[in-house]
């Protein structure tokens, strides 16, 4: 039997072609965020042999601090963002955080000393923390129930070509530099005294059109109705899917907002549903780290290398798995509306353990070559459709309306703090398992993620986010 599609599914269904337009547009305004994060988290990489050079950092540890100092500034730009985002709007937040990513480039690529150098690393880190939890969030409010997967992943579409831009920036920015050139003719050389600044200071446009397109967008219609503001809230549900679709929302709002009044986040921790609800989102934000897959994005030099292959064919390789991370991010884009959540996060997870498995194997075997870029290139593939883009989908969904901004925020902190971990103890496993133990310890990992996911996770496609939320609180009573 086919269900009856609501009043405000058929005017959507409809296509609105002004409705659609402004979503969309809105929407892709919002993933800004998500592209300016994956560029200036990755752009770092290429300007590192040039910047440590020109600053003299000779030894592992100003050379670690110079690449992590910038997750001290996401912790705090995530730890604040919920906070902020509540007080101030999502949009104000998006604006601060397209305005801090453009001074905190330019700060960076005109830093003369290290410690100017860091703080403005900080600063970037700080807009990442920012823009890592706002941008999903402010997408998943203006979304109608059926585009929301797709729109929400619109942001982790944004971050992979944040990260493939930052790469060709790097490779056309840079000179080449002759072999076996000495640390003085790479501090003297164009790339060590100007293009390791320009890999920064570039960041500056892109972040341009961020802030221009955060004062065009609207704000969350949700935040303004739990502010009171309803019928501003109404008149930009009604641009973004109608009148009916807008009524429809603000009667479940209402209807949810009545059942369960608004509270501090700290005071709903003492319910026992809420504490479940918030460790799920917690579990699958570490997860999203703890799967593995960013140790081969950030070691991808070390893993190639002890599987065998020359300088010159992991610079190609670390590009084909740019590549294959974009390709594959789409296939999610087009199928989480249709399969689910839930289907994509536990098959990814079943793909990874797979993966992991066989890979440690070969390296315990010392297997070298195609065989092994093959399987890292099946894991990050298996990652991109479905651990990237779904983590973020399902984490700014399942809190309720009125707690969604201090939750998301909560997460992303756990999120970046799990990320931090992770690239810390990489190396540490390395030395103390090898490749084939390191690959094996994360294989277990993603086997607890599976068991805890299918006793807790719940799908939540088609569903508006105030269905959602009374779901939970019936699944939860």
């Amino acid at each position: 039997m086919v269900m009856p599609m609501p009043a405000a599914e058929r005017t959507l269904a409809r296509g609105d072609e002004a409705g659609g337009v402004y979503l969309w547009s809105a929407a892709l305004a919002g993933a800004l965020g998500g592209l300016l994060f994956g560029y200036d988290w990755v752009v770092i990489g290429g300007a590192k042999p040039f910047y440590e050079v020109y600053f003299h950092l000779g030894s592992p540890s100003l050379q670690g601090w110079a690449m992590s100092c910038a997750l001290i500034g996401c912790l705090a730009g995530a730890a604040s963002a919920g906070g902020l985002s509540s007080r101030f709007g999502r949009k104000k937040l998006l604006t601060l955080a397209a305005f801090t990513f453009a001074v905190s480039s330019l700060g960076t690529g005109l830093a003369p000393q290290f410690a100017a150098f860091v703080a403005w690393r900080i600063l970037g880190g700080i807009a990442i923390g920012l823009a890592s939890g706002i941008s999903p969030m402010y997408i998943a409010e203006i979304a109608p129930p059926r585009l929301r997967g797709r729109l929400v992943s619109l942001n982790q579409v944004a971050i992979v070509f944040g990260i493939l831009l930052a790469q060709a920036v790097n490779w056309l920015i840079a000179r080449p530099v002759p072999v076996g050139a000495s640390t003085q003719q790479i501090l003297l050389s164009w790339n060590g005294q100007y293009g390791w600044r320009w890999m920064f200071a570039v960041t500056a446009i892109p972040s341009a059109l961020f802030l221009l397109a955060s004062l065009a967008v609207p704000e969350s219609p949700r935040w303004l109705a739990t502010k009171g503001r309803v019928g501003q809230a109404q008149r930009v549900l009604e641009r973004l899917g109608g009148r009916s679709y807008a009524e429809q929302v603000l009667n479940e709002f209402a209807a949810v907002g009545a059942a369960q009044p608004a509270q501090s986040i700290w005071r709903e921790l003492r319910l026992r549903s809420f504490r479940k609800l918030l460790l799920l989102g917690i579990v699958l934000a570490v997860l999203q780290q703890w799967c593995g897959i960013n140790v081969i994005f950030n070691y991808a030099q070390e893993i190639f290398a002890a599987a065998g292959y020359q300088v010159s064919d992991i610079l190609f390789n670390i590009v084909v798995t740019g590549a294959v991370n974009v390709a594959f991010t789409f296939v999610a884009f087009f199928a989480i509306d249709r399969v689910g959540r839930r289907f994509l996060l536990l098959a990814g997870l079943y793909g990874l353990i797979s993966i992991y498995a066989v890979l440690g194997l070969l390296y315990r075997l010392h297997v070298h070559g195609m065989p092994m870029l093959v399987l890292v290139l099946a894991a990050i593939a298996c990652y991109a459709m479905s651990l990237a883009p779904a983590t973020w989908v399902v984490i700014a969904e399942i809190f309720p309306n009125r707690l969604r901004s201090g939750s998301m925020a909560i997460a992303v902190t756990a999120l970046w703090s799990a990320c931090f971990l992770l690239t810390y103890t990489f190396p540490l496993l390395n030395a103390a398992l090898g490749a084939a133990g390191t690959f094996w310890t994360y294989a277990g990992i993603c086997l607890a993620g599976v068991i805890y996911l299918s006793l807790r996770l719940f799908e939540t496609r088609g569903k508006s986010l105030e269905e959602i939320e009374a779901d939970t609180l019936v699944r939860h009573a």
